[in-house]
């Protein structure tokens, strides 16, 4: 590694935990909405509870201790600080790997991976499929935040992520990535594609099929591919205000994200509980409270809610623009929750793997990290 590159340690002053202990207890509460449940957005009766538990029962100082058990690194890219985990293997023949996260995810959505990808010998697998494992946060996102300018669109994070790989000494490597991740790995490709040996997503690399599609068009799809296409458009019907805010006023949502604790907490819990799977069950019947808890965390601490939302959504490139094809081998698990389709991801993207899966939903490493980490393996074991 160069110099440029800074170990990096977690220790929150205990002010900052005071503080937002006092803020919890003294929270003003909206009155509940009629019914009080998730179709006018998180229950306050559910909230209520869960912070009751962040307040009382959450241990940050655990969490932080965990997250440091990992080796952590900052280093500065094209004049923002990058925050990154990286876990070498204790395999000599390890293949390097950077995951990519999402929003409203952080570097912990990847914390249950790193063991089994670094070491699968320690994890019943086979030491051939060991990874030497990168894990940045998005500009903008926890401690890789705030921003220092505009314009860090996807294909600026895949330049930035090709110049941290160059710094780590790694030539030749293989990405992951989920949600804005499953944006960012396929354009680190295209801006490397000399050094990306493969790319693997969860949720389907992308585009979105140009809807409304045709009834000839739907037709030739098969029943679970239909089934996307509803969700789709049942999701821009219902679902789409988030990403119109923080697309078009995310400096008027920061002020509410970064002074309220239980606001940001609402804000990122109303699309866990959307986007795990199946919708009905509580987000923390499917992810740990714990680490539900611990990625709310990193933001709050961070003061990052708002850029993040900027960075996540007011891409300079713009929505739907077409991309080319880099030509880099590229799989695709998409899990019960998620809408990949196949026909239109390969029209930007070289697809050799594509697996349908019926269970799990958007936040595939924390909800199915043992089906992920067996799809990683599978798809670079002929790639390294």
């Amino acid at each position: 590694m160069t110099e440029d590159i800074t170990p990096f340690r977690i220790d929150v002053p205990q002010e900052q935990l005071d503080d937002l202990r006092d803020r919890l207890a003294r929270t003003r509460w909206p009155v509940a909405l009629p019914g009080d449940d998730w179709d006018t957005g998180v229950p306050t009766t559910w909230l209520r509870e869960l912070v009751d538990y962040w307040r009382s029962g959450y241990d940050w100082r655990a969490a932080e201790a965990r997250l440091n058990e990992f080796p952590q690194f900052t280093t500065m890219i094209d004049g923002q600080r990058i925050h990154l985990v990286h876990v070498r293997s204790p395999e000599p023949d390890a293949f390097p790997l950077v995951l990519t996260h999402g929003w409203p995810g952080s570097v912990v959505e990847f914390l249950d991976l790193i063991g089994p990808l670094t070491d699968p010998r320690a994890y019943g697998g086979d030491p051939a499929d060991a990874f030497h494992v990168v894990i940045p946060a998005l500009p903008g996102f926890g401690f890789s935040g705030p921003t220092t300018d505009a314009g860090w669109d996807t294909d600026r994070i895949a330049r930035a992520w090709a110049e941290l790989m160059h710094r780590l000494g790694y030539q030749r490597y293989g990405a992951h990535g989920g949600d804005i991740g499953a944006a960012v790995s396929p354009q680190l490709g295209r801006v490397a594609p000399d050094r990306v040996a493969g790319v693997h997503v969860n949720g389907g690399p992308g585009p979105l099929p140009p809807l409304p599609l045709s009834d000839e068009e739907l037709a030739s799809l098969s029943d679970v591919e239909r089934d996307r296409i509803g969700r789709i458009e049942a999701f821009m019907q219902e679902e789409f205000g988030y990403i119109a805010i923080q697309s078009t006023r995310p400096q008027t949502l920061a002020y509410g994200v970064t002074d309220s604790p239980v606001g940001q907490l609402g804000w990122l819990m109303d699309k866990f509980r959307e986007w795990t799977h199946p919708r009905p069950v509580l987000p923390d019947k499917i992810v740990d409270r714990d680490m539900l808890l611990t990625n709310a965390m990193i933001y709050w601490l961070t003061g990052t809610a708002g850029t993040a939302a900027y960075v996540g959504y007011a891409q300079e490139s713009g929505w739907g623009a077409s991309k080319p094809n880099s030509g880099v081998p590229t799989a695709a698990i998409v899990f019960a929750h998620d809408v990949g389709i196949r026909r239109y991801a390969e029209q930007e993207n070289t697809i050799t793997r594509w697996v349908d899966v019926d269970q799990g939903g958007h936040f595939a490493a924390l909800e199915e990290p043992e089906a992920l980490t067996a799809d990683i393996r599978e798809f670079f074991r002929d790639l390294r």
